[in-house]
């Protein structure tokens, strides 16, 4: 596997919040649902979500960056080796070595030699991170998706109605287990939600482009019209343009921490049919003929 640095396109140095924008770009371009067939864009996909999800975890990133774990995140062949320095050098504190004397860990290493030594020591288990893919509609209207955990333990997780991308859910106690009795750690789980076709996601509010036909923007109809809940009916007012947009009260994403649940706000687009033929054209042409009008004067372009 590449150096995940290199597979996001981010230098070592860059931020977390880099990080994870980068990864946001690079799986929206090549998220299989986008590039149906294409084993390429398929394998480039899980190539950067690997990276993402070692570089996203700071326990992970430090250690990859401090050469103790590989880019699979399998850990490396180290032997460091340690020694007590003479008394009054700074209390003989352990130091460890690569071939290069540095004071890594110094006083860390100290006390967890002589903290282990000690009957009762405890310590608190480490927290684990995951990453959780769940598409649109799932992430919309809340659902519970059963994971395995890096002990093979399998866990339901509850996803609440309105989770939004990049959101992480704490599992309290499903961590690493402690040591001499302490308590495990947590786990983290941070939800990506893969794009909707049609759907995009502002705040609360859904936004969505509907294609209308010539008879139904001139004459107005009711069209059936997908929502995160389910098809309901529309009712297209006559007279109606490509650019109107009309808005279902309360048919958005559920709001959480009592925040009020989104709109679904719909925007009309005037779909000729593909081919225009001989009835239409003429009369359209004999239409024109009486009631010209410049819809470019109205809108300053002229």
């Amino acid at each position: 596997m590449r150096d995940p640095y290199e597979v996001l396109g981010v230098p070592r140095s860059a931020s977390a919040e880099d990080i994870k924008k980068s990864y946001h770009k690079l799986a929206k371009k090549l998220h299989p649902d986008l590039n149906p067939g294409n084993k390429k864009a398929e394998q480039s996909f899980k190539e950067v979500s690997a990276a993402y999800d070692l570089l996203s975890d700071p326990a992970k990133k430090g250690r990859f960056d401090r050469g103790e774990i590989d880019p699979s995140g399998a850990e490396r062949q180290q032997q460091p080796y340690y020694k007590t320095y003479a008394e009054g050098d700074e209390g003989a504190r352990y130091r460890r070595f690569d071939g290069d004397e540095s004071p890594f860990a110094d006083d860390l290493f100290a006390d967890m030699f002589r903290g282990a030594g000690r009957q009762g020591f405890r310590a608190r288990g480490a927290d684990v991170s995951y990453s959780l893919e769940v598409d649109f509609l799932e992430a919309a209207n809340g659902l519970t998706r059963r994971v395995t955990l890096a002990d093979g333990k399998t866990l339901d997780v509850t996803i609440p109605p309105g989770t939004e991308e990049g959101q992480t859910l704490r599992l309290k106690g499903q961590g690493q287990p402690g040591i001499g009795g302490a308590g495990p750690g947590d786990a983290f789980i941070e939800i990506h939600i893969k794009p909707h076709p049609f759907f995009t996601r502002v705040g609360n509010d859904v936004h969505v482009e509907l294609p209308v036909t010539l008879p139904e923007a001139v004459l107005g109809g009711s069209v059936n019209l997908p929502t995160v809940d389910g098809k309901v009916a529309l009712k297209i007012p006559p007279g109606s343009n490509t650019g109107t947009v009309l808005r279902l009260k309360g048919k958005g994403i559920p709001g959480q921490a009592a925040r009020q649940r989104g709109d679904q706000l719909v925007k009309l687009k005037v779909v000729l049919p593909d081919q225009v033929d001989p009835e239409l054209k003429e009369f359209i042409e004999r239409w024109g003929t009486t009631h010209a009008y410049d819809p470019r004067s109205k809108a300053g372009i002229s």
